[in-house]
């Protein structure tokens, strides 16, 4: 089949979790010998051509961060209607908006709904109202929704009288690496530091855990690894609740080998957060053997299927006495602590998440969605 993949901003690229989804997905569907566009925002760096058997294509935006998305989108869309496709498929909210002009033209479209973009509260007015306009439009128009979680599939089902497809994002699995390049920048040793990977938004709810940590009596240390830039108000206020807190270390962007070994050694992976679709960084925690410590939003809960510990979102006391009890239970690390579950319970709930989110599978089930649509137009 001929696919296109329109939405992400690059591959390869860790600026958020589409573009992890849409690298994991395209480029094993080329090696299956599926023919996979992908259209990469313009960003300056040097173009790619091609990535591990994908075409990449690049398409021109302003320098307005506002207007990236759906000017990328639009652009992206009308240099497609010029090729031949199978599947057209859109990634996130916004460039949904851009849908009923392939639709115009004939084409086939997969939309996949990464999360309800417009309940976050970067988005002013007016990108609210587009980012709803985008969901509405994959709704009513798009030949196929995706989406990653049973609550988002009931809010489609509810709203739209859509049925939408439950196909998750996966897991890699990975080896855990030993910390050379964090002992040398940042002095950590290997179970010494909680560990936050996340944007730093305000819906990741990284002020429970600032809020949960200075209240915790504990030598560890809490790592903050999100991009710094560019500057917001809401990262500026995160940097002044913390100036005071030396055991606060912020690492920037974190990717590569620094990533995998923030992952590999943090004494357990917090995300806290009141608003996913459904987290990669959460995924990779799994991946790495970490213990994770999630709020109880059902995006974070359903996803982890009974591993790791939840607390009540948005109470960041119900943090402080989860972390407490986690750190009064170093000698079951990398093993989970609740007390009604073995360690062998808990690798085994472990190996099923790895199985239930295993990207082979999920890019068959994705390209048997795309089949679906084929034959239909052969029809």
């Amino acid at each position: 089949m001929k696919i296109a993949m329109i939405g992400h901003k690059r591959v390869p690229s860790r600026s958020g979790g589409i573009e992890v989804v849409v690298e994991e997905l395209a480029t094993r569907m080329a090696a299956r010998g599926h023919e996979v566009d992908i259209y990469n925002r313009h960003s300056g760096e040097e173009k790619l051509r091609t990535y591990k058997g994908t075409n990449i294509i690049e398409i021109p935006t302003v320098n307005v961060p506002a207007l990236h998305a759906l000017l990328s989108s639009l652009f992206a869309t009308v240099k497609s209607l010029f090729k031949t496709y199978d599947v057209v498929h859109y990634h996130a909210e916004g460039p949904c908006a851009m849908i009923p002009l392939a639709k115009l033209f004939g084409k086939k479209t997969v939309a996949t709904i990464h999360g309800l973009d417009w309940q976050r509260s970067k988005w002013g007015g007016f990108a609210t109202k587009y980012l709803l306009f985008g969901e509405k439009m994959a709704a009513k128009h798009a030949d196929r929704v995706i989406v990653l979680s049973e609550n988002v599939k009931k809010y489609f089902k509810d709203k739209y009288d859509c049925d939408a497809v439950l196909i998750p994002n996966g897991i890699n699995r990975v080896s855990p690496v030993a910390p050379d390049i964090i002992r040398e920048k940042y002095g950590l040793c290997g179970g010494d530091y909680i560990l936050f990977l996340a944007r730093i938004t305000p819906e990741k709810g990284l002020d429970y855990l600032i809020d949960a940590y200075k209240a915790l009596d504990t030598d560890k240390k809490l790592v903050i690894a999100g991009a710094l830039t560019p500057k917001t108000d809401y990262i500026a206020s995160v940097k002044e609740k913390t100036k005071d807190c030396d055991n606060i270390i912020f690492t920037d962007f974190a990717g590569g080998q620094t990533l995998a070994e923030l992952f590999s050694n943090c004494y357990v992976y917090v995300l806290p957060s009141d608003i996913e679709g459904m987290p990669m960084s959460l995924l990779e925690a799994v991946g790495y053997d970490a213990r994770v410590i999630v709020s109880d939003i059902p995006e974070n809960v359903d996803c982890l299927d009974g591993y790791g510990n939840s607390f009540a979102h948005g109470d960041s006391d119900a943090l402080r006495r989860l972390l407490a009890d986690c750190l009064a239970h170093e000698e079951l690390r990398p093993c989970d602590f609740k007390a009604d579950k073995t360690p062998q319970d808990v690798q085994a709930e472990r190996r099923n998440l790895l199985l239930r989110y295993d990207w082979d599978a999920i890019t068959t089930a994705t390209l048997d969605l795309y089949a679906g649509l084929k034959k239909q137009k052969k029809k």
